[in-house]
């Protein structure tokens, strides 16, 4: 298994929907054991095959001991649009429990989403079989964060009001291109043999 290196918001390969995974061959085997050595390697809670340059249908998840590996995923949104809300934590402020999404591809940059609070997910294990998995809150964030990557779309897209104010800010930013450089950086020097530059 090997650690990829992780493609950057500005990458074309995150703005291009994946295409659908023909078979489950070795290559493909291969392909998710590296996505879950990678996303554990930079403790990321989901991580879809374009954001290691590879346009498939393919995500690798792992929330609160739900992990696993999703081919060619088809998701039914179910329930309410609401912004995520985390575990609550005792004394937070109102409003200081909502879960403020980020992505490994768009460094620095995390804010509350909309996102369906209940969802149906179906696909291909890691296996070979078929799987349907229901999933509330931060699993269904991630579901939907993971088959967004699978057809284009980054977190950032979804941002609305003065959140997507600030994110566009960033992005504009000349200091982002430093964020970048020093997200990179620091991937690198925790797992320097194997991120290539």
């Amino acid at each position: 298994m090997t650690v990829l290196s992780i493609r950057m918001i500005g990458d074309p390969v995150l703005r291009t929907p994946a295409a659908p995974v023909p078979d489950l061959d070795r290559r493909t085997q291969e392909l998710i054991a590296d996505m879950f050595e990678t996303m554990d390697a930079v403790s990321g809670i989901g991580l879809a095959a374009p954001q290691i340059g590879v346009s498939r249908r393919i995500f690798t998840f792992d929330v609160a001991g739900d992990r696993g590996a999703v081919i060619n995923p088809e998701l039914t949104l179910r329930g309410e649009r609401a912004l995520t809300a985390r575990e609550p934590e005792r004394g937070a402020a109102e409003g200081e429990n909502l879960l403020r999404e980020g992505c490994l591809s768009v460094a620095e940059i995390y804010a509350p989403v909309m996102r369906s609070q209940e969802v149906l997910l179906t696909g291909i294990g890691a296996d070979g079989a078929p799987l349907q998995l229901q999933a509330t809150g931060l699993l269904a964030a991630c579901f939907q964060h993971e088959v967004d990557h699978l057809d284009g779309r980054l977190f950032v897209d979804r941002l609305t009001g003065e959140d997507k104010v600030a994110a566009a800010r960033a992005l504009r930013s000349r200091d982002y291109g430093q964020a970048i450089d020093q997200t990179l950086g620091s991937r690198k020097t925790s797992h320097s043999s194997f991120f290539a530059s």
